[in-house]
């Protein structure tokens, strides 16, 4: 005997393009795309009742086997502060009554959030015959996920330090990750794996890595370099930006030195200061061309710098073709 299939599910937490690529998977599953359009309602959560979702889940659908319901953001909504013994009320209704749905019936819970173990309706999507949970966060491991979703979904591989790189410059932003990766797939034609400079051109990431660059060569003291990166950098980018990314990089240059000063072992260098490992191995190269000392006297020269521009005193290009020249003397 086959086992009866949800007739409720409860898809929840803050990973939103997982959430929305399971969602349309079932979507696909209603069939023929004009008779799915038929039997599929998308509901306010928040504007609509208990008694409004149970009615269009058991309207009989047309021409099809299933109806599907989506229902958006009213079970947090329903157990927020504030609402008190209508909240409640509303709760226990729709429990009743999603106990006693038609097998055709697909009403799916969407949620932004993750909701409380203790929550009413999504207990009872874990203990009902007809119900299904999924919690949806985003991965532990970002650089992981972009191989598999670069080898599973567009067919090609990804290089693991360009995944890292791409990693880096996405944070938790799957769907923006996922562009990344169509875009880079396309660009390879999937005759190659797609390398870290493929990721270096084609992604914000080509901006942070002329940083790096720039503060290698200041490193070297080979101003001439980082004053031609530097300008590069200008074609694509404001200079109050851009400047705020120097300040950025060599904040964390000195966090980088602090910590291995003090003994910090390079590899948890990037878990240590809270960035992307990836981030964390580069900082670590780097940060051997600078002491302590000099990093302090490059930042104080950044403050004076940023005070200059928001005075008037200097405009913002000529201060960033200086505080070059200053730093590479």
């Amino acid at each position: 005997m086959s086992q009866r299939a949800p007739t409720f599910y409860v898809f929840h937490g803050d990973d939103e393009f997982s959430l929305q690529a399971q969602l349309q998977a079932m979507r696909e599953q209603m069939g023929d795309p004009s008779m799915a359009e038929l039997n599929t309602t998308v509901l306010d959560g928040k504007a609509v009742s208990p008694a409004d979702v149970l009615a269009s889940a058991s309207a009989v659908p047309f021409l099809s086997d299933k109806r599907l319901v989506i229902v958006e953001e009213m079970l947090a909504w329903l157990a927020r502060k504030g609402a008190g013994k209508s909240g409640k009320a509303q709760l226990k209704e729709l429990a009743e009554g999603l106990q006693h749905l038609p097998d055709f019936a697909r009403v799916v819970f969407v949620e932004s959030v993750t909701l409380s173990d203790h929550h009413p309706i999504l207990k009872l999507a874990k203990t009902a015959p007809g119900g299904y949970h999924k919690v949806f966060n985003p991965p532990r491991d970002p650089t992981r996920w972009i191989m598999q979703r670069a080898r599973q979904e567009y067919d090609v591989e990804i290089e693991p330090r360009a995944a890292a790189a791409l990693a880096a410059v996405i944070n938790a932003d799957l769907r923006a990750a996922d562009s990344e990766i169509a875009k880079l797939a396309a660009y390879v034609n999937n005759e190659r794996p797609i390398t870290e400079d493929d990721v270096s051109l084609l992604t914000p990431y080509v901006a942070e890595a002329d940083v790096f660059q720039m503060v290698d060569a200041l490193g070297r003291r080979d101003g001439a370099t980082a004053s031609r990166l530097l300008h590069r950098l200008l074609e694509n980018n404001a200079p109050l930006q851009l400047f705020g990314m120097i300040v950025r990089q060599f904040r964390l240059l000195i966090l980088a030195r602090e910590y291995l000063n003090a003994g910090g072992a390079p590899k948890q260098l990037g878990k240590a200061i809270g960035v992307h490992p990836y981030v964390g191995e580069k900082l670590a190269q780097q940060v051997h061309t600078f002491s302590l000392e000099q990093l302090e006297t490059i930042y104080h020269f950044l403050l004076e710098t940023d005070a200059g521009i928001k005075t008037g005193k200097v405009t913002d290009v000529l201060a960033l073709d200086l505080l070059i020249a200053g730093i590479a003397a």
